[in-house]
């Protein structure tokens, strides 16, 4: 029951970003290549990828139009910043489910808001000095001289065999009646919540006993082990969007702890730069290839900077918890500012 569930809870997350293409193919194109300015070259890759719910896809678009010589590399490096902090809308939007139960929201929205406090904070460093001093950018183009002349390949994505032709079926469905793509955005959101409350109910019947003690001691017993666990199942599943999600609702129900979450998170970071670089390689084009390895070194550093110092998001991440699940009201009016941070920008870029 848990696995069934779990597919439901992938698949609204794909679904929720395949209705925003809905709206026009080139949607998230036309978005990144309006600005040369890099202020608002950051808040556009939050805004893409917020939409299309995967830092990876974003990248990867910034890479092909790096490559066809429609961004330049520097206006290309604070799009990929950007797109960082927007994949983590997709964790917040998760633990907005927990609503009703303080609690769990309390739990599952401090493992959620740590992942922006690292992205944020993380570019709150780095943003300034690449303007000045251009450090990803060159760390990016002594990397690409190493892969120079190395072709691309593909890399096999198990969800794209078991979600696209579901989402697929639901498309022609949909297609059939008026505003396919916003109620195709509904139908998304419906599942996911109503997944998400069946999967923390079930989650707490399956974690009693050894299950619990394999995730808790083995998966994410070690910072290393959960930071590689969630670069490899995000390098697989190519969004960490989905990977990040999906521990949410195991936070929630008290399985893991914000403190475990964080490692995995960072590792997650790492493992979405995979499909930006491969997209990179394929075109063998070495500025396209440096575009891809600034998103790889912009993890890089910031997990430099940002592991040693892993108590400052944590905490900050718990204390927003406990400041969020004090009472209903501030549970409210905490998914009314992100629903007022992110809609209104959308609305006034849409009909600018």
């Amino acid at each position: 029951m848990v696995v069934g569930i779990l597919y439901v809870f992938i698949l609204s997350i794909n679904l929720l970003g395949h209705s925003f293409s809905l709206f026009g193919s080139d949607f998230a194109n036309k978005i990144l290549v309006t600005t040369s300015n890099p202020f608002l070259g950051l808040f556009l890759g939050i805004l893409a990828t917020s939409l299309i719910q995967s830092s990876s896809t974003t990248t990867a678009i910034v890479v092909g139009l790096v490559a066809a010589g429609s961004l330049s590399l520097s206006n290309a490096i604070p799009i990929i910043m950007g797109a960082n902090i927007g994949t983590t809308v997709t964790n917040l939007l998760v633990s907005f489910a927990h609503a009703t139960r303080r609690a769990e929201f309390r739990r599952a929205f401090s493992a959620a808001v740590v992942h922006d406090i690292f992205n944020v904070s993380t570019v709150a460093i780095l943003f300034p000095l690449e303007l000045y001093f251009h450090p990803i950018e060159q760390s990016a183009i002594f990397l690409q001289r190493g892969f120079a002349g190395i072709g691309g390949m593909n890399l096999f994505n198990p969800l794209k065999y078991i979600i696209d032709p579901v989402i697929s079926i639901i498309e022609r469905i949909l297609l059939l009646l008026p505003y396919s793509a916003a109620i195709m955005a509904v139908l998304s959101l419906v599942l996911l919540f109503a997944s998400l409350a069946m999967l923390v109910q079930n989650l707490r019947k399956l974690i009693v006993g050894r299950v619990e003690v394999i995730i808790d001691r083995y998966l994410f017993g070690k910072d290393l082990t959960s930071m590689l666990l969630g670069a490899g199942l995000t390098a697989v599943v190519q969004s960490s969007s989905v990977t990040t999600s999906m521990i949410v609702p195991l936070a929630g129900a008290g399985i893991l702890t914000t403190r475990q979450v964080y490692p995995f998170t960072l590792g997650a970071n790492v493992g979405t730069t995979v499909t930006a670089a491969i997209a990179a390689l394929a075109t063998s084009d070495p500025i396209a290839v440096t575009a891809a390895f600034s998103h790889l070194m912009f993890n890089i550093f910031g997990i430099c900077i940002f592991y040693p110092l892993k108590a400052f998001p944590i905490s900050l991440a718990e204390h927003i918890g406990e400041f969020a699940g004090q009472s209903q009201s501030r549970v409210f009016m905490v998914i009314g500012g992100f629903v007022a941070l992110f809609t209104i920008p959308l609305l006034v870029f849409i009909f600018w």
